[in-house]
Parts: C-alpha cells; sequence; structure tokens
C-alpha cells in the first residue's frame, strides 16, 4: 500500500430510510462510528420503504416482515451501500441469508411515553372523552388501563377515544398542536424517538414548537412495558464484508443486545396485545417486565430479573405488619409541602404521604417513587409526569437527564420525604430534601414479640421499621426489601443478609 493510500479516508456508505428519525439516528451511528474511527467517512444514502409510504394500515395489521426494511435490504446486498442502521424492532422477521447484525449500539431508553396538549386537562374537567392516537394495539390496551388511574381526578374518569394514527414521529406530535387539521388530545410515542430527534438540528427544529407547552407523561414499564427491541438500533451488513463487520464492532454494545435478547425471548409465546422490556439495574443484573390482556381481556403481567432467583422457601410465614400499622402514625409538618413546592422546578415526591394536597395551579413538575404513590397523588388532583418503578432514585437519574423532557438539572430539584430519610438523600444530587411528615411510633413490645416471633419472612418498607423491630426479630428471619433506598439504608445498618426484589408484589409471590 502506498503512503497515499494509507493517508487517504475510508469511506463507507450507510443506507437509511429517509424519514428525520431514521436519519437522525443514522448520523447518531456515523458519529460514533467516526469517534471510534478518526480516519473513517461516513457517507448517508436515503432509501424510500414501504413501511413510510403505506402510513394507512395500522401496524398490527401488516403481515410483511420486510416493511420497513425491504429497500433498504436490497440496496446492501447489491453493495449500492456499505452498512445499513434499522430500528431492531422493525426487522423482528426472518432476515436475508446475505445481511448479518454487525453492531447494536448503546440503547436509549424504551419507555413509551403520552404527549398531551396543553389545555389537556379542561377535557378532563367538561368530561369530554380524551382522543389519544396510536397504531399500536399494545399501546391501546396497557395506556387505556394506565390512564384510568394516571390521570388527575377531576370528578367522574375520563373516556377516551383511541384513534388509529401512523406516519413519521415529527408528523404524529404535530397532531397536539393548536394549529393541527385533526387535533388529538395525545398521541402515545417512544421516548426514543423523541430524544434522537432532539439531538438532530432538523429534527429539533420540526418537533420543538409542539414541545413548548405539551403534557408529559412517561408511561412506567411495569405499567405499560414497550415493543420488544423498542429504543435499540440493529446494524446490519454483508455477512461477506469483512472489513465493515470489524469496523462495527467498536459501536456494539453487549448488553443492549443481551436486553433486547431477553425480552423477544419472554414475548415468543405472546401477541401483539403484549408488551415486554428489560432494563439493567445494579441489584438485579436487568428487570424485565410484561404486559398485556389474553384472548379473553384478562390482564397477564410478569416480572423477572437477570439474577438468580432464590429458591422458593418450602415454609413461609410472612409477616403482615399489622403491629407496624397499629403502632405508628404519620404527623405532617404543617405548611412544609406548601412552602417546599411553591417555587420548585421539579419536585420528586419519594411517598404520596409526602404531598396530600395540590399546591397550586402554577404546580412544579411531579415525580414520585411508583405507580402506587402515583395513583394516590392522581387521586388527590395531582399530574404526575412520570416515577421510579419502584426501583429507586439512582435507577431513574438517567431517565430524569434526558435532554428532551427539558426537566430541570438535578440540583434544581427538591425532594419531598419524611423526618427520618432526609438524610438518605445527602448524596443523591438533588439540591433541596424537605421533610413533610414524620412517622411517631409506639409499639407494644409483648404484641410486637408475639407477632414477630411466628414469622420466617419479612419485607421492610424503610430500614428505620426494621431498627425499630430488630431486637424481636426471630434468629433465622429471612430479610427482604425493595432495590432503592431501603437497600441502602438496611445494609448501613448492618443487614448483610437481605434479599432484593423488584417490589412488594414479586415478594409476595415468592413467598406464597
Amino acid at each position: 500500500m502506498t503512503t497515499r493510500e494509507q493517508t487517504q479516508p475510508r469511506v463507507l456508505r450507510l443506507g437509511t430510510r429517509a424519514s428525520l428519525l431514521a436519519v437522525a439516528q443514522s448520523r447518531l451511528v456515523a458519529d460514533a462510528l467516526t469517534a471510534a474511527h478518526p480516519d473513517l467517512q461516513v457517507e448517508l444514502v436515503q432509501l424510500g420503504s414501504r413501511g413510510d409510504t403505506d402510513q394507512d394500515t395500522p401496524l398490527h395489521q401488516v403481515a410483511d416482515a420486510q416493511f420497513f426494511s425491504d429497500e433498504l435490504d436490497t440496496a446492501l446486498v447489491a453493495g449500492e451501500v456499505d452498512f445499513c442502521v434499522h430500528s431492531w424492532k422493525d426487522i423482528d422477521g426472518e432476515r436475508p441469508s446475505e445481511c448479518v447484525r454487525a453492531a447494536v449500539p448503546a440503547r436509549a431508553l424504551p419507555h413509551d411515553v403520552i404527549l398531551f396538549r396543553a389545555d389537556v386537562m379542561d377535557t378532563v374537567r367538561n368530561g369530554t372523552a380524551l382522543r389519544i392516537g396510536t397504531c399500536s394495539e399494545r399501546r391501546h390496551i396497557n395506556t387505556a388501563d394506565f390512564l384510568e388511574w394516571a390521570l388527575p381526578a377531576c370528578g367522574a374518569r375520563p373516556e377516551f377515544e383511541f384513534v388509529s394514527l401512523r406516519g413519521p414521529v415529527d408528523e404524529r406530535v404535530a397532531r397536539i398542536g393548536s394549529d393541527a387539521a385533526e387535533p388529538l388530545d395525545g398521541v402515545v410515542l417512544a421516548l426514543a424517538g423523541l430524544a434522537r430527534l432532539w439531538q438532530d438540528p432538523a429534527g429539533n427544529a420540526a418537533i420543538r414548537p409542539h414541545l413548548e407547552n405539551a403534557r408529559w407523561m412517561v408511561l412506567p414499564l411495569s405499567q405499560a412495558p414497550a415493543a420488544a427491541a423498542q429504543g435499540a438500533l440493529a446494524v446490519e451488513t454483508r455477512a461477506d464484508n469483512r472489513r465493515c463487520r470489524e469496523l462495527l464492532r467498536a459501536i456494539h454494545d453487549p448488553v443492549s443486545e443481551q436486553l433486547v435478547t431477553a425480552e423477544q425471548a419472554l414475548l415468543a409465546n405472546y401477541g401483539a396485545a403484549f408488551g415486554a422490556t428489560a432494563v439493567s439495574h445494579p441489584e438485579h443484573g436487568y428487570v424485565l417486565q410484561l404486559r398485556g390482556r389474553d384472548a379473553a381481556g384478562d390482564v397477564v403481567r410478569f416480572t423477572g430479573t437477570g439474577s438468580c432467583a432464590p429458591e422458593r422457601p418450602a415454609s413461609v410465614r410472612r409477616w403482615s405488619g399489622n403491629i407496624w400499622k397499629q403502632g405508628t402514625r404519620k404527623q405532617l409538618i404543617e405548611g412544609a409541602a406548601e412552602r417546599a413546592c411553591q417555587d420548585a422546578e421539579a419536585v420528586f415526591v419519594a411517598h404520596a404521604d409526602a404531598l396530600t394536597t395540590a399546591t397550586a395551579s402554577d404546580e412544579p413538575r411531579y415525580w414520585t417513587s411508583g405507580p402506587e404513590s402515583w395513583a394516590r397523588l392522581a387521586a388527590r388532583g395531582i399530574w404526575v409526569e412520570g416515577c421510579a418503578d419502584n426501583l429507586g432514585f439512582n435507577a431513574t437519574l438517567t431517565l430524569l437527564q434526558i435532554p428532551v423532557l427539558q426537566l430541570p438539572p438535578l440540583y434544581r430539584w427538591t425532594a419531598l420525604t419524611h423526618r427520618d430519610a432526609v438524610s438518605s438523600w445527602s448524596d443523591s444530587g438533588v439540591g433541596t430534601t424537605v421533610a413533610t411528615y414524620a412517622i411517631d411510633i409506639e409499639l407494644d413490645e409483648q404484641l410486637a414479640r408475639q407477632e414477630l416471633a411466628d414469622c420466617t419472612h419479612f419485607y421492610w418498607a424503610s430500614a428505620r421499621q426494621y431498627t425499630a423491630l430488630q431486637a424481636w426479630l426471630p434468629a433465622n428471619a429471612h430479610h427482604s426489601c425493595g432495590g432503592g433506598k431501603t437497600l441502602q439504608g438496611l445494609r448501613a445498618a448492618g443487614l448483610t443478609h437481605l434479599q432484593p426484589f423488584v417490589s412488594r408484589r414479586e415478594w409476595r409471590q415468592w413467598a406464597a
């Protein structure tokens, strides 16, 4: 090879669909690839697809496995491009033998979101049916169930009309605009697509005007898991293109591939009415959620983890917590929540008891710990944007810092919690932590000893609960809790034999 040939940049042609989102995510892949190989140039080649041309057929009625990929596959096999970038969830069918998946870049967060019109609460108060756009059977089912309790209560629960909605993401977002020809009250979309458009100059210009005043809800994965592979990209090249395969290896993320593989394996026995999503978690390896409705219309749900599940106990006597409920009393710290929320930009409510009433019409952006607290806050008329899904505040940090959500930096957040938990937020990055209630404990020692001695398995709601009862626990007690601050607190209290679970519900099922 001559010196001139050695110094010339290498050029690869990247095949992509022509939509704003497809181009945006292809640019992200191109940038990652050239960052890994500075002497490489990537040229985008935009190609049409049947999936982009036909925007009327609902996706659950499409029987064509190459609906979004056929034209890209043809160009790749013919050598017109060197590699292609696909949304992995769009290529679930059998792939051409000449094409191989060479890389799965780091996955974007897989959540679905609902973008609502700025004035949606006027529609809710008027009792008019909300018109929600989506073409997905899965989204229709899980979103309808979710909204039954997630919207702020305004008397009678709202009704919903789901409208079939296809087309590029930027055009779907525009349907909540005040100038839309056929306006909708809300649209259900993948957060990953919005996030990638937001990062792209052309995509940002297209969606920013419609997001300025939109109201957000980020759907909890436990209540509305996404399609398998949502947020993941599949980068394919020709099987015989060894050079391209080697170059693409630099942007491959094996963890993202593992998560998608787990989702696809779980969904293999279910239909289009189900979603399944796996997310990484430091305690569980990953958490895998499935939800949908079967042919009879009954809800089917499953939660699993990537860690080795403990062996089911042969004999279990679960602690009910009765003595704790009888011996504790929650006391509001008068005015604390109102003062904390008055000027706050964003508030994380650690437990629904920390915020009992809406504070003002110009309220901050509220997030909370899990679906249970979300439902209780919504019942009080509070708009909640999202939650930590019972996985702990730290597990949701990446979500809170996604630019498209336009949330303030953590140091401008306020956390509301109980008096004894304030210190546990010291390393959270949250700027202000406020105690809005206290827990007073008056336990009958004799009754507590009797109740605890008869139990073998305990699920702790807080570290304080454990330390208050520690002296009376049986020596062979089996201890469990969630994977968030309670787990950290129990370990700090010296409890080493501890089994974390995704939630109390999963613990009850395990210890049934």
